[in-house]
């Protein structure tokens, strides 16, 4: 019998951590990238816009 059983309350608890971790460190990430200059961004594959988007998005922590 193969069922997929429903994860626990830990384990709901934990992988809603590390999602709300993940955005947070997104959050940064983009914020350090928006100090580099239009030309490093384009080169590497950046748009301002996108980083300027995404930077504000809100987190919980």
């Amino acid at each position: 019998m193969t069922e997929t059983a429903k994860p626990g309350l830990f384990r709901s608890a934990l992988n809603s951590l590390i999602e709300a971790r993940a955005r947070q460190a997104n959050y940064y990430v983009n914020g350090a990238l928006l100090m580099l200059d239009d030309e490093t961004l384009a080169k590497n594959g950046y748009s301002r816009d996108a980083l300027r988007k995404n930077a504000r998005a809100p987190y919980m922590f």
